[in-house]
Order: C-alpha cells, then sequence, then structure tokens
C-alpha cells in the first residue's frame, strides 16, 4: 500500500535505535540458542540458526558472543535453557497485536506483558485471537534508488517472490519462508544491497490509525513490550497514513 508507513517498516527504523541500547546482542544470544538446542549447532544444517547468526553479524554482534552462545545450548557451557512463547492482544483502537518471546520463566513473563498492555490502554487476550490474522513471510527490504520497479520485479518473482510493494524510500518484497534464502542470494547476485531481511509475521489486512495522538498511544505500548528483555518481536496490523506520521517525526 504506497503511501502508508506500516508497523514492520517503522519497528526497523526502531531497530538501529535499539542496536546502540545493546539489548539487541541479549535477544539475538537467546535467539541462537533456541535455534541450536532446537536443530544442533551446525548452521549449515540448520537454517533458523544460520538465520540466527546473520542476525546477530547484521547487528555487529561479536564472533566469540554468537559462539558462546552455540556452546550453551548445545551442552558445552552451562546455561539457561529458554523457550518460545507467543502473547496476543490489542492495542487501544482495536489494533492486533503478536509478541515473541523467548523466557526461561513463564510465570515470571506472562503477568508482565499483560501488565505493559493493561498500563498503555490495551488488553492481553487469549491464545489465538490475533494469530489468525498475520502469516509467517520472509520479508526483504531494498532502497527505492537502487533499482526500478519493474525491474526489481523480474528478478524477485524470477527467485520466488510472492509479492513487492513501493512504500517510498524502501521496496518491500515477501516470500514464502523456504524462498527466503534463495531469494536473498539471488538478489546479492544482482549486486542489490538489502536494508532488512528477515522472517517475520505479516498481516493480512492493516488498519489505519486516524489521527496522531492515536499513533502515539501505540507507538508508546510497542516501545514498552520491545524494551522488555525476554521480547524478541512485536508484530501488529496497523498502518499509519503518511500525514500522521510526518505529526509525530
Amino acid at each position: 500500500m504506497s503511501g502508508h508507513s506500516h508497523w514492520s517498516g517503522i519497528k526497523h527504523k526502531k531497530a538501529i535505535i535499539d542496536a546502540k541500547r545493546g539489548k539487541i546482542w541479549s535477544k539475538i544470544a537467546r535467539m541462537i540458542m533456541v535455534a541450536a538446542r532446537a536443530g544442533g549447532g551446525d548452521m549449515s544444517a540448520n537454517l533458523s540458526l544460520r538465520y540466527a547468526i546473520d542476525k546477530g553479524k547484521a547487528a555487529n554482534m561479536p564472533k566469540d558472543t554468537i559462539e558462546k552462545a552455540i556452546k550453551k545450548a548445545t551442552g558445552e557451557a552451562g546455561g539457561a535453557g529458554f523457550e518460545e512463547v507467543h502473547y496476543e492482544g490489542y492495542a487501544p483502537g482495536g489494533i492486533a497485536v503478536l509478541v515473541e518471546a523467548l523466557t526461561d520463566n513463564r510465570n515470571r513473563t506472562a503477568p508482565e506483558i499483560k501488565k505493559i498492555f493493561e498500563r498503555r490502554g490495551g488488553t492481553l487476550g487469549a491464545a489465538g485471537c490475533v494469530a489468525w490474522m498475520f502469516s509467517k513471510k520472509g520479508l526483504i527490504t531494498v532502497k527505492t534508488d537502487a533499482i526500478g520497479e519493474d525491474a526489481l520485479m523480474e528478478i524477485a518473482l524470477s527467485a520466488g517472490a510472492d509479492d513487492l510493494k513501493n512504500n517510498g524510500e524502501v521496496y518491500e518484497l515477501t516470500c514464502t519462508p523456504t524462498a527466503f534464502e534463495p531469494l536473498k542470494a539471488e538478489l546479492k547476485k544482482h549486486n542489490l544491497a538489502v536494508e532488512v531481511a528477515e522472517l517475520s509475521m505479516i498481516p493480512q489486512t492493516t488498519v489505519p490509525v486516524s489521527s496522531a495522538e492515536a499513533a502515539r498511544k501505540f507507538m508508546g505500548l510497542m516501545d514498552e513490550l520491545e524494551d522488555h528483555d525476554d521480547v524478541q518481536n512485536v508484530y501488529a496490523n496497523l498502518s499509519i497514513p503518511d500525514d500522521i506520521l510526518k505529526q509525530l517525526e
């Protein structure tokens, strides 16, 4: 949807700020540990681990930190066991929110997430209440000044992309999880720099916010959720029209 800034794009801009906070490394380390524990420490045979390591490298995570996380997960070093949990709820205005977390204590994390929703005017819902609104997809962005839309469309569709959207500053490419790595490789072969490359939960439809005040309330909830140590990713089905986005800057 050209002319609208979706949460997927906004949160990637925020990720630059989050990286400066230093929290991003500990969150990626958890992701690496969970992937290695589930599928082994050989990233050539474990796509989830390869994806987590690539994410760590993109965040300038030291090689020894990555290796230490793998060793903890595979039993070569001691470490807490983390499990993946999901929380679903609604932001003010009925916007669907899906939270992915990695925790070593469900009994601690769940009430803390519930409090954040309530403090920010939202509600934590039951399992399954909003997950059906999202589909797991590969999400890759390329700057619009790097290539023409038609040329990128030809490359992307031949490599397995499902869709391409021009969101102003970047093209958003989506694909199935199995097409994610081949699509990245094809873009690299054409010397196209990738801004964002991740497996993401993409909403099937989006809800536009009606005012700058509503957008600020939403961003406040997202900021607090993402700041929680156990939270890995937050997804939402909103869009923010450009005129409202300018009022937030």
